[in-house]
């Protein structure tokens, strides 16, 4: 951990460090001071690096996403369309234990379902990630495999309704109950292959 925070730059573990306390203290019980105290550095110094609190948590989310939308994906990047079975769970997969297990994400989904209530910005984010966006990009997805002759025809914004749903319910489950993770995603990846034999064309 020592080593890690050497290379890591004095902005960047103020932002590290404010994201672990704005998920387990939530935004308002979380004070500048705080954060300065557990980077290792005075109040004031930290005013060479962000404006102030609402600075750190802009910087935040304009971080998440960005590392979200690269590596999870979004209705602007879906990466290749699955061309089997196997491919679209292994897709989903990947997706999800990300998600769920990259310790940035996860503080991030933590600190969302928190403070949503609280502040319009992160009330938008949290409906993207878990309804509206996941929802426009799985119907992307569908929609393409079903013009590819992969799925039945269908309704496909229902059927990635029928996707993402229990998937979110699961995962708000593995934050609830850290440790379980593994557990839970051999669960969604039964899920997920249920479905797949329930809408999928077997002769494509």
């Amino acid at each position: 951990m020592a080593e890690r925070e050497m290379k890591m730059s004095t902005k960047e573990r103020i932002l590290e460090e404010a994201l672990a306390l704005f998920a387990e203290r939530g935004y308002n019980g979380t004070g500048v001071d705080l954060i300065a105290e557990r980077v290792g550095i005075k109040g004031p110094s930290l005013y060479k690096h962000f404006k102030g609190k609402e600075d750190i948590l802009n910087s935040l989310i304009d971080k998440a996403e960005e590392r979200y939308n690269e590596t999870f994906g979004s209705e602007d990047n879906l990466g290749p369309i699955p061309k089997s079975k196997e491919e679209f769970v292994r897709q989903a997969l990947g997706r999800i234990e990300f998600s769920m297990k990259d310790p940035m994400i996860r503080r991030i989904r933590m600190f969302l379902v928190q403070e949503q209530f609280r502040n319009e910005r992160l009330a938008k984010i949290t409906t993207s990630h878990q309804v509206d966006g996941l929802q426009r990009m799985y119907v992307k997805i569908i929609r393409g495999m079903m013009e590819e002759g992969f799925f039945k025809k269908d309704d496909p914004e229902m059927l990635a309704m029928e996707t993402t749903a229990p998937v979110v319910i699961m995962m708000a489950k593995a934050d609830r109950q850290p440790g379980c993770e593994d557990e839970i995603l051999a669960v969604i990846e039964r899920y997920l292959s249920h479905f797949c034999d329930e809408y999928m064309d077997c002769n494509p």
